[in-house]
C-alpha cells in the first residue's frame, strides 16, 4: 500500500472519528488517536485484549445492556460479513482514574467487516460516534422535556434491539428446520459408489442463507452413476422445500431418460410449475464405468471438475446452458461427453465452494483446481475433507456449500 506514497498507518491514526480494529475474538489489534481519547485509555491498554475486559457493563445497573448489545453485533459482522449500523446505545463506562465510579455515556456504533484475500473475515472495524453531550445539552437547556425526550429515544432503541434480536431468534429457529428438512431429503453416499464416493453439505455462517443447495447420487443398469448438484434461488424453508420437489423429480428423470441433458430437458419443464424453482441451476453427470467415459449437461451451473491422474484439472464446461426457466420457450438442452482413466476423481459443487463477494469466478476455480492439483493421490473422503478445509475460508462462508467427489 506504500507505493502510492501514502501511508496509511497515519491516516488511520489522524482520522477525526473514533476508530478501533479488533479481530474476530474482540481482541484489540489497534486503535487510533480519537478512539483513545473518546474511551480515556491508552493505545498500551487497549491492543492485545479483550474489549469486554476493558469495557464490561455497569455493575450497579442491573439494567445495562451495552455489552450484550455490542457483541451480538460485533459476531454478527464477523460470522456475515455485513454491516451493521446499531441503534444509539447506553453504555456506561468506569472513570480509570477512579475505580468502582461510573460515568453514564450514550453512543452510536459502526461495526464493519474487513476482508482477507481469501474473502473471509480477518477484522472488525468498529467505529463509534459518542452522542453524551448532545443529550446532556438538551437536559440543560430545556429541562423536563428534553429529559423525557431522552428517555423516550433511549427506550425506543432498546425496543428497536428487541425486535431485531426477536427477530433473529426466528430466522434462526427457520434455519434449524430447513437443515434438518434439507438433512432428510439428502441421500447417504455410502449407499452408492462402492465406498469411493464422498459427500459433503456445508451450511452458510448466519441465520439468514440457508438451504437452497442439493445433492443426488442413483446408481444406474450396466454399471452406471449418476450424479447430480443443484442449488435453488432463495433461502429458508421454501427453498428447502422447492430443492426437495427438483431433486426428486432430477433423481427420477435420470433412472429413464437418454442421458443427462433428456433429464434436465424433464426438469425444465417440471419446474415451471414450481413456484420459486425458476433459475434453479443444476449439473447432472452420467459415469459410464465399462466404457470409461462420463456423459454430462448443465443448467446454468457451475462445471464439474475431472482430476485426471497426473494431477491435472478440467473443468467439464462444453455443456452449458441457462439455468431452470430462464428461456421464455422451452429447448432441449445440449450434452457432452468426455474419457477418463482409472483412478481419476469427478467433482461436482455449488457455488458457495469458489465463489467470493468481490472476486472474479476464475480466481476461485483456480484455487480448487490448485487445490485438487496438490493432494491428487488422495482418497474421495480425506480429498473431501480437504477441499474444505483449503477452499472455504477460514471463518465459513456467506453460502451453502455441497460437495460431492467420486474416486472413478
Amino acid at each position: 500500500m506504500r507505493d502510492s506514497g501514502i501511508d496509511y498507518e497515519q491516516v488511520f491514526q489522524a482520522l477525526p472519528g473514533s476508530v478501533a480494529l479488533l479481530r474476530p475474538d474482540l481482541v484489540y489489534v489497534d486503535a487510533n488517536e480519537a478512539y483513545c481519547q473518546m474511551s480515556g485509555r491508552t493505545r498500551e491498554q487497549l491492543v492485545g485484549r479483550y474489549l469486554f475486559d476493558v469495557f464490561p457493563d455497569n455493575p450497579n445497573d442491573d439494567a445495562a445492556t451495552g455489552m450484550r448489545n455490542l457483541g451480538v453485533s460485533l459476531r454478527r459482522v464477523a460470522a456475515t460479513g455485513e454491516r451493521d449500523a446499531m441503534a444509539l446505545q447506553r453504555y456506561d463506562v468506569e472513570y480509570p482514574d477512579r475505580p468502582g465510579q461510573w460515568e453514564e455515556r450514550y453512543w452510536s456504533p459502526v461495526n464493519a467487516p474487513v476482508f482477507g484475500p481469501d474473502g473471509s473475515v480477518v477484522l472488525l472495524l468498529h467505529r463509534v460516534e459518542e452522542v453524551t453531550e448532545l443529550i446532556r445539552a438538551r437536559g440543560g437547556r430545556d429541562g423536563d422535556r428534553a429529559r423525557v425526550l431522552e428517555a423516550e429515544l433511549y427506550t425506543r432503541a432498546r425496543e428497536l434491539q428487541e425486535v431485531n434480536e426477536r427477530l433473529r431468534q426466528a430466522h434462526a429457529r427457520e434455519r434449524e428446520v430447513a437443515l434438518t428438512l434439507q438433512s432428510a431429503m439428502l441421500p447417504v453416499s455410502e449407499r452408492v459408489g462402492g465406498g469411493r464416493t464422498a459427500v459433503r453439505y456445508r451450511p452458510a455462517v448466519g441465520t439468514l442463507n440457508v438451504c437452497g443447495d442439493w445433492y443426488d447420487l442413483a446408481e444406474l443398469p450396466h454399471n452406471r452413476l449418476a450424479v447430480a448438484v443443484g442449488d435453488v434461488v432463495g433461502h429458508g424453508l421454501h427453498a428447502a422445500g422447492v430443492m426437495g420437489q427438483l431433486r426428486s423429480a432430477l433423481s427420477a428423470a435420470v433412472r429413464v431418460a437418454d442421458g443427462p441433458a433428456a433429464a434436465l430437458d424433464a426438469l425444465g419443464l417440471y419446474a415451471r410449475s414450481v413456484e420459486g424453482a425458476e433459475s434453479t441451476t443444476a449439473a447432472q453427470v452420467v459415469i459410464d464405468y465399462d466404457h470409461h467415459t462420463i456423459a454430462y449437461s448443465s443448467a446454468g451451473h457451475l462445471p464439474p471438475a475431472l482430476l485426471h491422474t497426473d494431477g491435472t484439472v478440467e473443468f467439464l464446461d462444453r455443456a452449458t446452458d441457462p439455468p431452470l426457466g430462464a428461456r421464455p420457450e422451452h429447448a432441449p438442452r445440449p450434452e457432452a461427453e468426455t474419457a477418463f482413466e482409472d483412478g481419476a476423481a469427478l467433482v461436482l459443487y455449488t457455488d458457495g465452494l469458489v465463489e467470493r463477494r468481490h472476486e472474479d469466478i476464475d480466481t476461485g476455480l483456480n484455487r480448487l483446481a490448485d487445490c485438487l492439483t496438490r493432494h491428487a493421490s488422495a482418497d474421495a473422503e480425506r480429498l473431501a475433507d480437504t477441499v474444505l478445509a483449503e477452499v472455504i475460508p477460514r471463518g465459513g462462508n456467506a453460502d451453502d456449500t455441497a460437495v460431492v467427489i467420486i474416486r472413478l
